[in-house]
């Protein structure tokens, strides 16, 4: 039996969606959810229904029940980077109990020196959870993602179409950006074939880029200039502030802009390649299919 947990969310829904691609039964999977009202469409496929929350210790022994491999699909919550970590550390001490023989875990690329970067503390409760996660006596496969194309989107602007110009305080930062999808792809490929145990792969695409390029690729899907300006990180705030944006996502823009500026997610590794059999979706693919054919005054986020 493998279980999907988050399997509600996107990432986790697409795990399972390419587990059955790849024949595993219905029968053979199941999906920790916190809501079952919100499985409907698992159930629909044949997939079990098992409800556990991360927070809910006793809940996850009994969910973990039977289960041989586990995908454990990272926390989203969005409160203190520790909460998250406290999430991990739960699920892995209750598979253990339950008998789980196999977990395989989406951590995050990290790169020597990401302690004295801006997403210190959100990779500190990764490399604590890989930790935990090593010593528990359970089989193990470390996925280190690469950061989702997705989010080009998010940090782009809404309107980056209409108004032809990108402002992210990034610099000339790169990230090896790979669709969240394939990461997916990847997980299920780990659960279905064997040799992973006891691994730490670095998921990632197989070129970095900045925002230099990445406006040089809409310009090309759009037709039109696209420019990149890169503003001082208090200029930044400002603008945003002006714009009304809420305070915690303005954090999260500065965090992750300063984070690229760092270079601390421009690994670059053919692993994810090897996993899916072909070359992963690249930023000119992943630009074309989102922007080529939108509406150019309103191209909404992915």
């Amino acid at each position: 039996m493998i279980l999907v947990t988050g399997a509600t969310g996107q990432f986790g829904s697409n795990a399972i969606d390419h587990l059955l691609k790849k024949g595993i039964e219905p029968s053979e999977i199941s999906a920790l959810v916190r809501d079952a009202a919100k499985a409907q469409a698992l159930q629909e496929k044949g997939i079990e229904i098992r409800v556990g929350d991360y927070a809910d210790y006793d809940s996850l022994v009994q969910a973990f029940n039977g289960v041989d491999k586990l995908l454990l699909v990272s926390s989203n919550d969005r409160q203190a980077f520790e909460n998250r970590t406290a999430h991990h550390l739960n699920v892995i001490k209750a598979a253990k109990e339950a008998g789980v023989k196999h977990i395989v875990y989406t951590s995050f690329v990290r790169k020597p020196g990401f302690e004295n970067s801006a997403i210190a503390a959100f990779q500190n409760s990764h490399v604590e959870s890989e930790a935990s996660l090593m010593n528990s006596g359970i089989n193990y496969t470390i996925l280190q993602n690469g950061m989702y194309l997705e989010m080009i989107p998010v940090f782009a602007g809404e309107k980056v179409a209409e108004k032809g110009n990108i402002v992210f305080p990034a610099q000339n930062g790169k990230a090896s950006y790979v669709l969240r999808e394939e990461l997916a792809e990847a997980a299920a490929h780990i659960l279905t074939t064997d040799g992973h145990q006891n691994k730490l792969y670095q998921l990632t695409n197989t070129d970095s880029v900045s925002f230099h390029d990445i406006s040089d690729e809409l310009s090309r899907a759009l037709g039109k200039e696209v420019s990149y300006q890169s503003p001082m990180i208090e200029e930044f705030e400002s603008m945003l502030k002006s714009f009304g944006v809420p305070d915690p996502y303005i954090g999260m823009f500065i965090t992750w802009a300063t984070a690229l500026s760092q270079h601390t997610m421009d690994a670059d590794d053919p692993t994810l390649e090897r996993f899916l059999g072909r070359k992963p979706t690249t930023l000119k693919q992943f630009i074309a299919q989102v922007y080529a054919h939108a509406d150019r005054e309103n191209v909404s986020h992915v």
